[in-house]
């Protein structure tokens, strides 16, 4: 996190530092006490509290197995209520909760929200060995299905100024490059459908397609998530009709 300017004599800094991570897990999935402790420059028994007291009010919530703290439901709520989402999450929750039984994989709704990408809704498999739900979690747009699905379908000039801004790298197989990129964008054109394979996170494969309305323009993208070694890159591409219809029901609702 970028060095703050000194806080002014009036500010108390249990609270500055719990509104910094608030604003640290709004960009990531989860955040463990060193971590938080480093970015804060605080002791780690500080950092503890601090997510304590946080975990306690519901703004984030700890992990069973690793510990470490993820946005909690009033955090979620904060992140989710820009207009429309939860309308949106509610028209499309129940088709979603539909595909993911037919897929046996989780599925995922997500909108743009500046040079990112916001899961506003997941469905979450039963599978033993599955992809997490994302809800409320922001990814760069260029490196998600559904960021770049919804990215191909935007005004140019949006997407040139993202592409401008840089692509940072989140795994090995993130693109980086601009010109690739602007390739990948044609093809998920012509093609309705945009993949992931370890762009955003090293064993998940994804695949999305753009939700529609009416006026044909794309409000956002429906997602299915599945690990990497479960059933290859045509395995994913079997999904895309699935999710298309789906897609085309929600769109239907808007």
């Amino acid at each position: 996190m970028q060095n703050k300017p000194e806080l002014p004599p009036y500010a108390i800094e249990s609270v500055s530092n719990a509104l910094r991570l608030l604003l640290m897990l709004r960009d990531r999935d989860s955040l463990r006490v060193t971590d938080a402790a480093a970015e804060l420059g605080v002791a780690r028994s500080t950092a503890h509290r601090l997510l304590m007291t946080l975990a306690h009010e519901g703004f984030v919530q700890q992990e069973r197995n690793s510990r470490a703290y993820r946005p909690g439901p009033q955090l979620l709520e904060f992140a989710l209520s820009s207009a429309g989402i939860p309308e949106l999450r509610q028209l499309a929750h129940p088709l979603l909760e539909s595909l993911c039984a037919a897929l046996e994989e989780t599925v995922n709704l997500m909108v743009l929200e500046g040079p990112s990408v916001r899961f506003v809704d997941s469905v979450e498999c039963d599978r033993p060995v599955r992809v997490s739900g994302r809800t409320g979690a922001l990814l760069p747009v260029h490196a998600t299905a559904g960021g770049k699905v919804l990215l191909a379908a935007a005004d140019p000039a949006a997407a040139q100024a993202l592409l401008e801004a840089g692509l940072p790298r989140m795994t090995g197989r993130t693109t980086t490059s601009p010109r690739i990129l602007r390739e990948e964008l044609a093809d998920i054109r012509r093609s309705g459908y945009a993949l992931n394979l370890g762009e955003s996170l090293d064993g998940l494969h994804a695949a999305a397609v753009p939700v529609t309305d009416a006026a044909g323009r794309a409000l956002a993208a429906l997602a299915v998530s599945v690990p990497a070694d479960r059933g290859g890159l045509s395995g994913l591409r079997r999904h895309v009709p699935a999710l298309q219809e789906t897609a085309g029901q929600i769109g239907g609702l808007l």
